[in-house]
């Protein structure tokens, strides 16, 4: 049985924790701080548990430099259950939106009001979704379902990849050929998000930087932009303010599963209309758990909320405020782009042996998918990795091929193993092809002299 510092894990996720937060919460689950009670039992509204909450969040402000006006949220449900609550809840704000609006026009003429913000969504309630991936294309689906019973399409796919690369995810195309909903449009109302992933741990295919168009311009409506940044959340600077929500699963980058983070505009948590009135036009309100703003007002206590999780993801941001210093997450950005660097350079030296799946403009440094171009020898390939400790390098099952995950808890020495194995096995494939070209004209004269004795 291998010790633990002996496997390098590459696993898309659950991804790896570093070793001395996986010993200190081994302790911690047994037995806090002396308190004869682990961090799985202790009451989610004891003071020992606001403190970790609270401390937790210091540690992502401090990280990421989020300002006063944002607040962070722990929930439930992974990045998936926030597919809906996006669409919930910011639905929720564009008809309170339009709900006001319309007070300013008629008063306290509560039928008028109605009647107006039911027209308003029939009409122009449009949700902007940049589908580059596997999950951005589910997060669209599911927005697509939920407001079916509405009775028409509200979802505007602003861009689908796959439209200009052979029906495959692998690049992001032009800015100017996205077909966003202007932000003046439809009466004013522009809409009511623009929801992008920003790395695609399928697919492989990560955002190089925030999209220009999407930047706000003197004059332009606001555009509030949501974004799944799951895979990729901590592995580089981050402009908080130039979003509305950001959103992420903890077991990539910042723990264990169990709990997702949502970092929320505090502006978009009180702009929610009565759910009487929400009924009355035609919309759910957010179901309770997924509800960011009694979320927000519950400190993310309103259920039971598993804080050994948080304290995890806490020890992980205090162990790169440590390792980086001032840097904060820029720190960590240097480091995650020289192991994606270390590993895309051994297999653009051997295109002959190695395919990555993506253009390289939009190459993820998190998830770097390839394929062996040899398809009977990339089984080897697998199996021979798990032979040398090298796990968890199998592609997703939906696309195949490898992907080598690169999150924050793989550590230099690692990739340089898989730097070296991929870089041994193309010598050794070479020389194998190699020896068979020599060997077939050779075998070729043995047949024809063989034919000629006859």
């Amino acid at each position: 049985m291998p010790a633990r510092a002996e496997v390098a894990y590459f696993g898309a996720g659950p991804a790896g924790i570093p070793t001395p937060v996986l010993e200190r919460g081994a302790a911690a689950f047994v037995n806090f701080e002396d308190s004869g009670l682990g961090l799985a039992e202790i009451s989610h509204r004891s003071s020992t548990a606001t403190k970790i909450l609270d401390e937790t969040k210091k540690g992502l402000i401090s990280l990421l430099d989020i300002p006063d006006n944002y607040d962070i949220l722990f929930l439930h449900g992974g990045g998936s259950g926030e597919f809906s609550a996006v669409v919930f809840n910011m639905v929720a704000v564009w008809v309170e939106k339009r709900r006001r609006k319309a007070q300013e026009q008629f008063g306290d003429d509560d039928e008028a009001i109605l009647l107006r913000v039911r027209e308003e969504l029939k009409y122009y309630l449009r949700l902007d979704y940049l589908i580059t991936g596997s999950w951005s294309l589910k997060a669209s689906q599911e927005a697509a379902q939920l407001l079916d019973p509405l009775g028409q399409n509200f979802v505007n796919v602003a861009l689908d990849a796959r439209e200009t690369n052979e029906g495959r995810f692998g690049s992001i195309p032009p800015e100017d050929t996205w077909k966003l909903t202007p932000a003046n449009a439809n009466s004013g109302c522009g809409s009511a998000f623009v929801y992008y992933c920003d790395n695609e741990t399928v697919d492989g295919v990560e955002f190089p930087s925030f999209p220009q168009c999407l930047e706000a311009q003197a004059g332009e409506n606001d555009r509030l932009v949501i974004c799944d940044m799951s895979s990729n959340f901590l592995s580089r600077r981050v402009d908080v303010k130039k979003y509305a929500v950001i959103f992420g699963g903890a077991q990539k980058n910042i723990g264990i599963t169990d709990i997702t983070l949502a970092i929320v505009r505090k502006d978009l948590l009180g702009d929610m209309p009565p759910p009487s009135f929400l009924h009355k036009v035609g919309v759910w309100s957010p179901p309770t758990i997924l509800n960011w703003q009694i979320v927000s007002k519950n400190n993310s206590l309103y259920n039971t909320l598993p804080i050994f999780s948080v304290w995890i993801a806490g020890e992980v941001l205090r162990a790169l405020i440590v390792l980086h210093g001032d840097s904060k997450v820029a720190g960590q950005e240097a480091v995650s782009n020289a192991k994606a660097e270390t590993v895309y350079r051994v297999l653009d030296t051997n295109p002959d042996v190695y395919q990555p799946v993506n253009h390289r403009d939009v190459r993820s440094r998190m998830n770097i998918c390839f394929r062996v171009k040899d398809p009977k020898t990339e089984k080897q390939f697998l199996a021979e990795a798990e032979e040398r400790l090298l796990q968890g390098l199998k592609g997703h099952r939906s696309v195949g091929g490898i992907r080598a995950s690169n999150y924050n808890s793989v550590s230099m020495d690692n990739i340089s193993k898989l730097a070296e194995y991929l870089t041994e096995f193309a010598q050794r494939k070479r020389r194998e092809t190699l020896h068979s070209s020599n060997s077939t004209p050779h075998d070729s004269s043995q047949h024809q002299e063989a034919l000629i004795s006859l």
